[in-house]
């Protein structure tokens, strides 16, 4: 009997401590009922049996309501929200720094003041108020553009930077999910309850979803295993490090794909261990995709622009100039090889050739705009007088032939102290008359009896000027007129070298035709073969190989495509032609790169300084001036500021940038274009940023309401557990008492 009533009370005594921890359970439940990330504890009891017979209840494990597949959904569409939402204060940024195109400091707004500038400039021509309002608006243009891209590399900075705060942030993470996996682990082994350890865990996990794609999976003994969905692993048994050092500066050349930003690292810093391009969602994605996606390609939208207008307008701007004519001209096109001046051009000497029965005059003018003297190119070039003496008619002539001549017949005409020369530091010709009688223009004509040079009178029309860049004889470009060809009247001005050259916009599926290209710094060419059907990854791989070249390729990404780079390794400027009948330069639209266009683009000083240089006219023939008639210049000619607004008023053909497609408009709707597929954007992220914050409080509070407490649960539980404590109490109670009467009854 003593022994039956011995297990009776190790067995009340089970339901006692068993009733004890559930409602331990039950008050942690309660105290934590508003506690975030906390999951409803449960009691789980079983029969207890000893040599097969039933020895009461024991404790079988504290479980949490938690719905993991909820879970993982959940974290999923965290991990697209911080995506969305980490780019909602940079696109918000963008939008008040850049404005609406109605905005009065917006692009759009002020490329609407510099037409009207040139409609009031073409009305009175003459009127130094119109002249200078003219040159103002067009310095407002390069300003804005210089500071929208000012702006756009400052965003990528700070994106940058937080792109290594991230990274930092996802290391702690890791590290502490690690150290609550040695916990868990290390009291599961006691068969300790870990549950709060695992809603701690949870709640790290769901921080961790915010800022990287992540994928899990647990252990047999508790632990988790995190990685990337790219696969790479984040937390395990030993966790290897992500690092990533933020850029200081950035510029409209710098990119991941060159290596410019540093890659982000998961353990040892080496390629195969960059993961920039693998991150799929989270904070970090949103960031990265800010730095290299968007942004990049806004700024390759504003250089595409910029680089448009400098040419559209320099293009006219060079066809005349201000009244009555320039006492210096100062070209922007650098040359790599000049040449020494002589009358035949040796290999590998830089030339021009004019076509097209096309010539240029060079007329001096006095201060009241009439002729003092007049000549064309041809005419000097081929002259015995002038130069290294006489050359063919139309070329080729190496620049600094072109230069001599010039120089020798300004002396022999009344400007004895005159320079013509290509600078031995920029590789650009400029012009001095040193004189204050007379000045200088130029004007393209065309004769069209064919004969050269042209007679006196011809037509005015741009003269047809031909590159051969790399001095192998044959011509690498085709440029409309001799003044812009060199840039001597330039009214937007950049100090762009030609040391980057890029394709157009290319698909990714781009398959390449035959082709020799042919790579040269000045002294030395270097080919590079291109097959059939390459990609231009492949071509990119081929022009790296040739490593006498001193360039590295690389694909850029650019909207939805792509841009093959060539950058020189020294900084030097190059140029990059092809063999005859080839046709990958003009299939590509390969070309020295617009990019670093609106970081650098101005008003040239002089003109800034002397608003009276800005071309209103052109040089005019009057036949009947003179004894044979003469040139002259009109102070209230406006036919060249007439061609140039309606120019500015008509359509210009925009290449693809930065995802706006190649198309014709004007240049006013193609900046409002930049400015409303900037808002566009930022509408569809703002759209997207809300679908998943809804979507994630959906399948959180449906996360929560399954985890969370329920007070009249709980309330329910408290007198179940609290009726069971105290029967088992009252079965102890009862057994003591029977005791007490079996020790009196052997007394």
């Amino acid at each position: 009997m003593s022994g039956s009533l011995t297990l009776a009370l190790r067995t009340a005594q089970s339901g006692l401590l068993v009733n004890q921890s559930a409602l331990d359970a039950v008050a942690q439940n309660v105290a934590n009922v508003n506690s975030p990330d906390y999951s409803r504890k449960i009691v789980n009891m079983e029969q207890r049996v000893v040599a097969g017979t039933g020895a009461g209840v024991q404790l079988s494990q504290v479980t949490r309501a938690v719905d993991e597949g909820l879970l993982k959904s959940l974290r999923l569409e965290l991990s697209a929200f911080n995506q969305h939402d980490a780019q909602s204060s940079y696109f918000s940024r963008l939008q008040d720094l850049f404005g609406a195109p109605g905005d009065n400091t917006s692009i759009a707004h002020i490329m609407t003041e510099f037409g009207k500038s040139m409609e009031a400039l073409t009305l009175a021509p003459d009127q130094s108020l119109e002249q200078g309002e003219f040159v103002r608006q067009a310095k407002e243009v390069a300003n804005k553009l210089t500071q929208m891209s000012s702006t756009v590399q400052e965003l990528r900075v700070q994106a940058d930077t937080e792109i290594a705060a991230v990274t930092s942030t996802i290391n702690t993470l890791a590290s502490e999910l690690s150290d609550i996996n040695n916990k868990i682990i290390q009291n599961s082994s006691t068969s300790a309850d870990v549950t709060d350890l695992r809603d701690k865990r949870d709640a790290k996990l769901d921080e961790l979803a915010g800022y990287i794609d992540i994928s899990y999976f647990y252990r047999g003994d508790g632990d988790v295993v995190v990685f990337t969905r790219a696969g790479r692993t984040l937390v395990d048994n030993s966790s290897p490090t992500i690092s990533h050092l933020p850029a200081s500066t950035a510029a409209s050349t710098t990119t991941h794909a060159e290596g410019d930003f540093n890659g982000i690292y998961i353990g040892i810093e080496t390629a195969a261990n960059d993961i920039t391009d693998e991150v799929r969602d989270g904070k970090l994605k949103g960031l990265i995709d800010l730095r290299d996606g968007t942004l990049a390609d806004l700024q390759s939208q504003l250089d595409e622009f910029a680089a448009e207008l400098r040419d559209a307008v320099n293009l006219i701007h060079n066809q005349g100039s201000g009244f009555p004519g320039s006492a210096t001209m100062s070209g922007t096109r650098a040359f790599i090889n000049t040449g020494t001046a002589k009358t035949v051009p040796i290999a590998g000497e830089q030339t021009i050739t004019m076509g097209n029965n096309s010539d240029t005059r060079i007329t001096l003018f006095d201060s009241t705009g009439n002729q003092h003297t007049t000549t064309t190119v041809q005419a000097i070039m081929a002259s015995a007088s002038y130069g290294s003496g006489a050359s063919a008619a139309n070329g080729p002539w190496n620049i600094a032939e072109v230069a001599a001549t010039m120089q020798d017949w300004l002396r022999q005409n009344g400007t004895a102290n005159a320079t013509v020369a290509v600078s031995s530091t920029t590789g650009k010709l400029n012009i001095n008359l040193n004189s204050t009688t007379y000045n200088i223009a130029l004007r393209d004509e065309v004769n069209t009896a064919g004969t050269v040079p042209a007679p006196v009178g011809s037509t005015a029309a741009n003269a047809t000027i031909q590159f051969d860049a790399n001095g192998d004889g044959t011509a690498d470009e085709t440029v409309s007129g001799f003044s812009n060809f060199f840039g001597l009247n330039d009214l937007f001005v950049d100090d762009v070298v030609d040391n980057i050259w890029e394709t157009g916009v290319m698909s990714t599926s781009y398959a390449s035709t035959a082709a020799t290209l042919t790579i040269y710094n000045g002294t030395t060419s270097t080919n590079v073969t291109v097959n059939n059907g390459d990609s231009l990854t492949t071509i990119a791989a081929s022009i790296n190989a040739a490593t006498a070249a001193g360039v590295t390729a690389t694909i850029i990404p650019d909207g939805s495509g792509q841009r093959l780079r060539i950058s020189s390794q020294n900084g030097n400027a190059f140029t990059v032609t092809q063999a005859a009948a080839n046709t990958f330069i003009s299939d590509t639209s390969l070309h020295s790169a617009d990019v670093r266009v609106s970081e650098q683009i101005r008003v040239r000083e002089d003109i800034i300084s002397s608003p009276s240089l800005v071309t209103r006219g052109a040089i005019q023939w009057d036949a009947n001036k003179g004894a044979s008639g003469e040139y002259f210049l009109s102070k209230g000619d406006n036919t060249l500021i007439k061609s140039m607004s309606q120019m500015f008023a008509t359509t210009n053909t925009f290449d693809a940038a930065g995802g706006l497609s190649s198309t014709s408009m004007t240049f006013v709707s193609r900046s409002t274009s930049i400015l409303t597929n900037n808002a566009t954007l930022a509408e569809l992220n703002d759209s997207q940023r809300t679908y998943q914050e809804d979507l994630s409080n959906s399948l959180k509070t449906k996360s929560d309401t399954f985890r969370g407490v329920n007070l009249d649960e709980e309330m329910s539980n408290l007198i179940l557990f609290e009726q069971g404590y105290n029967a088992a109490a009252r079965v102890i109670s009862v057994i003591q008492a029977m005791f007490d009467s079996l020790e009196r009854v052997i007394r």
